[in-house]
């Protein structure tokens, strides 16, 4: 049977066209847990790197840090997690955000580190408070590399979320799992392709947002960086 014929299978048959079995179901599942980590990355990950960015203090432990956790075993987080807290949404939170948070921090890091110094030092000349400087001059200076940032950890996610199958829970990773499992691997193959279309997706969304929904003039400094 060939790779066509495989996916004719999966995408025509019943279940997963409707039920709890479904695509649209599954595809559901699969972003709740992505936008999940995404949020709760961002929550940890992005204040601080305003703040380590703008001071310039641990800058090198960010950076050590950020390339440590790509050594970290996704499976043997979740195993992990599962040990500690159950199994249960946490236990695909907790790995997801460990590998959301790092190319966020970094790029949060380096998107204010970036920032033209002569324009910091006028807008302190003017009077704006380092709390004004950060927020008002900075941070939109950091807006492309933030936004590429937030685009290597989604795409990231996207695909790693299919662990979420390995403790019982849902996404497309339970395409994959069930399909291997019961040797049904057309089940498999219309899994992982689907997970392979969310990732390009979000490329692509976030290419059309740094196109058009940015100003142009961080276009442009995108383009230089």
């Amino acid at each position: 049977m060939n790779w066509l014929s495989w996916l004719s299978d999966f995408f025509s048959a019943p279940d997963h066209r409707s039920g709890p079995d479904s695509i649209v179901h599954r595809v559901s599942e699969h972003l709740l847990f992505s936008g999940e980590a995404l949020l709760y990355a961002a929550v940890l990950a992005v204040p601080l790197g305003l703040l380590i960015g703008y001071t310039g203090r641990g800058v090198t432990v960010v950076t050590a840090f950020a390339g440590a956790t790509r050594a970290l075993p996704t499976l043997g987080l979740v195993t992990l997690a599962v040990l500690l807290a159950g199994v249960g949404d946490t236990a695909v939170l907790i790995p997801l955000v460990a590998l959301a948070a790092p190319p966020l921090l970094v790029a949060t890091v380096e998107g204010v580190r970036g920032t033209d110094p002569d324009v910091r030092d006028a807008a302190r000349g003017i009077g704006l408070t380092h709390p004004q400087v950060l927020w008002q001059v900075c941070l939109p200076s950091a807006a492309p590399t933030l936004l590429a940032g937030l685009r290597t950890a989604t795409v990231q996610v996207i695909a790693t979320a299919t662990v979420a199958a390995y403790v019982g829970l849902g996404g497309l990773g339970r395409y994959v799992i069930d399909g291997l499992a019961t040797r049904k691997y057309a089940v498999t193959v219309g899994g992982a392709l689907l997970v392979v279309l969310l990732a390009v997706g979000a490329q692509l969304f976030f290419a059309l947002l740094a196109r058009y929904a940015l100003p142009p003039g961080m276009r442009a400094q995108r383009r230089a960086r």
